[in-house]
This record gives structure tokens, C-alpha cells and sequence, in this order.
């Protein structure tokens, strides 16, 4: 009911005169607190719901919420364009009203709130533009270093692979030359039984 009498206000605005229209805006401030109040209050009770109907109430609690800060954001808006309305107006007179002379030192004209506050857009407009460039080139870095990162751990794992390859191969050499020595030694032993037998039989 209360942000049903906010939206009937509102559409008070556009048609009150430069008398009552800061009354008017007076009342659907007060009137829009008041609600933001409730439902702080409303917060806690719906957190105090049975499990079933918490989730049902928390919503309502938050589209209720959705629908006020449209609300503010309407009156703001509002209360933005009737002061650059006004602005414009006082300046329009002032230069009406104002006579200029050919020795007249000060004959400079006040800028227009519009054009400032477009200014002021156009800055905020680029310092995201920027950030944003900011953010896509440290994404970009974290992804080569990731690339980086993997082609290294790769690399670690075939030297890993590589070393127990290497200490397998050198035990198979070992025992291969320990069996060699004997092979030796026995052929030797052999050639030494045949040579002496020839000799002992054939002399």
C-alpha cells in the first residue's frame, strides 16, 4: 500500500508547479524511508519464517526492496533534471538581462550544466573503457603463464621420466658387465684347461 502511495506521488511531479514541487518531493522522500525502514523490520521476520515459507517471504522482501530503489532512483532522476531545468532557466535570464558593452571585460557566457555533466560521462565512460583493458591484459598474462606453467611441469615429469629410465638402463649395464666378468674368467679358465690338456696328451 505504501509503495502504491509513492507511485501516485511520483505521478504528481510533472504535474506540479516550481511552488509545490519541492513539497512534493519532500513527502516522497519521508514516504520512501519510512518504507526502507519496514523492511529492515520485514528482513528479520521473514528470517524468522518456518523453513517452508522462509524462502517464500525472504522474495516478497526482496522484490518489495527491487520496487523502492526503482522508486528512489525515479525521484533522483527527477530531482536531476528539474535542477539542470532550473539552471538552464537562471542562465537563459541572466543573459537576457545582461547587457554587453565594447569595453565590457567580462563578457564571458556560463557553461552550460549539460555540457558538464556529458564531460563528466565521457571521463567516467573512458577510465572503464581503460580498466577494462587493465583486466583483459592481466587475464591474457595469467593465461600465457598457465601455458607457461603446464609446458614446464611437462618438461619436469620427462626429466623425471627420463632419470628413471637412465637408472634403470645403468643397473641393467652393471649386471650385464658383473655376468660378462664371470663369462670371462670362465672362458679363460676353459682355454687354460684345453691348452693344458693338448699339451699333456699331444707331447
Amino acid at each position: 500500500r505504501q509503495v502504491h502511495e509513492v507511485q501516485s506521488y511520483m505521478g504528481r511531479l510533472e504535474t506540479s508547479d516550481k511552488e509545490s514541487v519541492h513539497l512534493v518531493e519532500n513527502e516522497i522522500q519521508a514516504r520512501i524511508d519510512n518504507i526502507f525502514s519496514n523492511l529492515e523490520r520485514l528482513e528479520i521476520l521473514s528470517s524468522k519464517e518456518p523453513p517452508n515459507k522462509r524462502q517464500s517471504a525472504k522474495l516478497r522482501v526482496d522484490q518489495l526492496k527491487y520496487d523502492v530503489q526503482h522508486l528512489q532512483t525515479a525521484l533522483r532522476n527527477f530531482q536531476h533534471r528539474r535542477y539542470l531545468r532550473e539552471q538552464q532557466e537562471r542562465q537563459r535570464e541572466e543573459l537576457l538581462a545582461r547587457t554587453f558593452t565594447t569595453n565590457d571585460s567580462d563578457t564571458t557566457i556560463p557553461i552550460d550544466e549539460t555540457l558538464q555533466f556529458n564531460e563528466s560521462l565521457q571521463s567516467a565512460h573512458q577510465g572503464m573503457d581503460e580498466l577494462i583493458g587493465s583486466g583483459t591484459s592481466i587475464l591474457a598474462g595469467l593465461r600465457d603463464q598457465r601455458v607457461t606453467l603446464k609446458g614446464t611441469h611437462k618438461k619436469i615429469l620427462d626429466v623425471a621420466n627420463m632419470l628413471g629410465l637412465s637408472n634403470t638402463v645403468m643397473r641393467l649395464i652393471e649386471k650385464r658387465a658383473f655376468q660378462d666378468k664371470f663369462l670371462m674368467l670362465g672362458g679363460m679358465a676353459l682355454t687354460c684347461l684345453i691348452m693344458f690338456l693338448v699339451v699333456q696328451y699331444l707331447t
